[in-house]
């Protein structure tokens, strides 16, 4: 691991394949989901692309991970996208098959239940933005450089970029970027919208940590209902909006977290979170 794994307490590891290691701090409940193919730049194979997804889903059915931090072991690259030597060698029965897998590994970070945060450094361009996208909120450093460049060697983006860009920066933007291919580095991708934080060189996964470990102090029932009601009420009209938000209050007010949080609060002391195994 680099020397920028900072979280404290105390932590284990657990590999997926060659090139996914996870990271959890037990303390915090806060899951480091690290990308580890440093001899491609975590370029997506169908090996790491599998191996993604499988963490994906322990994740996603383990109650005690509180929040996510999606990063990447190399000091140049977040993801550099497809892994475009493989691809060349795919005949059309291939490369579908390669599309279920990939599309599995999108799929498992963008369903993750609990908040996930992007660290990116260096490159996150093709799939490997598009893996950042899926992601509830994206902290970049100085060296970041991302974008979907994909119509510039044939195909188009199709890890969610066509519909999570649009979402993140507007119609408009998102066409310019996708037709252009252009490669946007980190301060302008700042200034666009195209992440929400800008770190220091090297900080940003010191960065994420800190955001997680902030969320992870809130209440699991509540945070885990307020990004369910976020993501399901994008594109609804304001009174089916509302709805989806009142589901997610009453799964969260007759909760244990309720009564814990009510009575943290009038008791003037930390909240001792029930969580989702009450």
């Amino acid at each position: 691991m680099s020397e920028r794994d900072e979280d404290a307490g105390q932590r284990t590891e657990r590999r997926y394949g060659d090139g996914i290691a996870v990271l959890r701090d037990e303390e915090t409940g806060v899951v480091q989901l690290l990308l580890d193919r440093p001899e491609a730049m975590n370029a997506l194979s169908s090996r790491l692309a599998a191996a993604l997804a499988e963490a994906c889903a322990a994740l996603a059915a383990d109650p005690t991970v509180r929040a996510v931090v999606l990063g990447s072991t190399h000091e140049r690259a977040f993801c550099v996208g497809a892994d475009l030597k493989e691809r060349n060698g795919l005949d059309d029965a291939g490369l579908r098959r390669q599309r279920a897998v990939l599309r599995a590994a999108f799929g498992g970070v963008l369903d993750l239940p609990m908040p996930v945060i992007a660290a990116v450094r260096g490159f996150a361009l093709g799939g490997g933005y598009e893996l950042a996208l899926s992601c509830d909120l994206i902290v970049a450093d100085e060296s970041a450089v991302v974008g979907l460049p994909e119509v510039s060697v044939g195909v188009l983006p199709g890890g969610g970029g066509t519909q999570l860009l649009p979402r993140r920066v507007g119609a408009a933007r998102a066409a310019e970027l996708i037709f252009t291919a252009r490669k946007v580095p980190a301060a302008e991708a700042h200034t666009l919208g195209l992440v929400d934080r800008l770190a220091a060189a090297g900080a940003e996964r010191t960065e994420a940590l800190a955001l997680a470990r902030r969320i992870a102090g809130n209440s699991p029932v509540g945070v885990r209902a307020a990004k369910r009601a976020l993501r399901l009420g994008v594109g609804l009209d304001l009174r089916s909006g509302l709805e989806v938000e009142d589901a997610a209050w009453n799964a969260v007010a007759f909760s244990a977290d309720r009564v814990e949080g009510i009575a943290a609060f009038n008791e003037k002391r930390p909240p001792n979170w029930p969580g989702l195994n009450a």
